[in-house]
């Protein structure tokens, strides 16, 4: 595995990131409310203790650890929190902490306060239910599950509803309320060709079980977005490699990042809707079954780990792997270490500790990117639209090949 290149340091909560300083006070403290009010018949500690995180979010409290007795992995925390304490060189608080740090564990916070480990009731369920009765996700999914004559161009189409339905985000507004519309203004770096030029070079037989390794898809949303990475899935599954696998949250986080109970969800919502969705439905449950198409959940992808810092369990497969898929702004930030590089550094210089190749499919909702075409592309954007980083409207279909051994 080829060393990482010298890496800006992640952005903190503190006033030197204005979106992530606002997201720990404002945006996490609203969320919180509305859990509270979503799920009305919590009992009062259960409401008491949302109270609790809420405010000291919004008030920069320091951070606390979890209650050994109620959570098997407060080990793990407690050295993320001592780590933290080395880097603010003192006791790390909401609005100091690194942002990566500091986002995922209140959401780890908020499962330990609604004991979700003791009831498997999922706290944002309420908000996925209403985005499943939506006719904007069925009609959404009625365009994207078309097959065409060209496998080339099937797949550059998921590709696209792929990337476009990570728009699709219930914790960020204004990305969601954009939708899936597709512009092609709006796409900042294509690499699609490059992606066609691997997959035709490497091509296996998908209709057996030999021949090649799997695709991973590091999923983000679910509703929409998980959708379409079905749909996507499908695809890679009827052209281009014998099976693929899903990679989700071991717990609810991120209000609507997929776990494997959305998975389920979405596909007997499918399957009772009929028609179109029905059949797809009943052709991916057919896959699961052989074993061609795999959902697995890990509790790295709810972690603070950057993605350099897989635990060997992951960290072997996705090395050897056909592809990685990576959805999202989360899972973007964790590969590039949620850090502010110069915008045109290349996506695969960054990416280079990951032997496989890699694709990447984002919606720009926070400040990081990389792999822009030129330094004036940032520049010309920030004239344009100051929240071009922030805002959802951009995206990117960014392709990383096989890193070279030698590197």
């Amino acid at each position: 595995m080829s060393q990482p290149i010298s890496r800006p340091a992640p952005i903190r909560t503190d006033t030197s990131n204005a979106f992530a300083n606002n997201t720990m006070r404002v945006r996490l403290p609203a969320i919180i409310d509305e859990v509270r009010a979503l799920n009305p018949d919590y009992p009062g500690n259960i409401r008491d203790s949302l109270f609790e995180l809420r405010e000291a979010l919004a008030a920069g409290a320091p951070i606390a650890g979890l209650d050994p007795e109620a959570a098997p992995d407060h080990a793990e925390w407690a050295a993320a929190i001592e780590r933290q304490r080395e880097i603010v060189g003192g006791e790390p608080s909401w609005h100091n902490a690194e942002w990566f740090f500091a986002e995922t564990y209140a959401y780890r916070c908020l499962i330990e306060a609604v004991r979700w480990r003791e009831t498997g009731r999922d706290p944002f369920l309420p908000k996925k239910l209403e985005e499943l009765h939506s006719d904007a996700l069925w009609n959404l999914l009625e365009r994207a599950w078309r097959p065409l004559d060209s496998p080339e161009e099937e797949l550059r189409r998921a590709v696209e509803f792929a990337l476009w339905g990570n728009r699709i985000d219930l914790s960020y507004a204004p990305s969601n309320e954009r939708g899936a519309e597709i512009s092609a203004d709006d796409l900042l770096v294509d690499d699609r060709d490059s992606l066609a030029a691997y997959l035709s070079q490497s091509r296996v037989s998908p209709t057996g079980f030999q021949g090649g390794d799997p695709v991973y898809i590091v999923a983000d949303n679910a509703g929409s977005e998980l959708a379409m990475d079905l749909v996507l899935a499908e695809c890679l599954l009827r052209h281009v490699t014998p099976w693929v696998v899903i990679c989700l949250k071991s717990h609810p986080t991120f209000v609507s990042d997929a776990t494997p109970e959305d998975v389920w969800l979405l596909l007997d919502a499918m399957q009772t809707r009929g028609g179109t969705s029905a059949t797809l439905a009943k052709r991916l449950r057919n896959r699961w079954s052989s074993g061609q198409l795999r959902f697995l959940p890990h509790p790295y992808w709810n972690s603070s780990h950057f993605l350099w810092a897989m635990p060997p369990d992951l960290e072997r497969p996705l090395q050897q792997a056909r592809m990685v898929i990576i959805k999202g702004d989360a899972n973007y930030r964790r590969a590039v270490g949620d850090a502010i590089w110069p915008a045109h550094t290349p996506f695969a210089d960054v990416l280079n500790y990951v032997d496989a190749p890699v694709l990447c499919l984002r919606t720009l909702k926070s400040d990081p990117v990389v792999g822009l075409p030129s330094a004036e592309t940032a520049a010309a954007l920030d004239r344009v639209d100051p929240t071009w980083r922030v805002n959802g409207k951009r995206g990117v279909i960014q392709f990383k090949p096989q890193t070279s051994k030698s590197q």
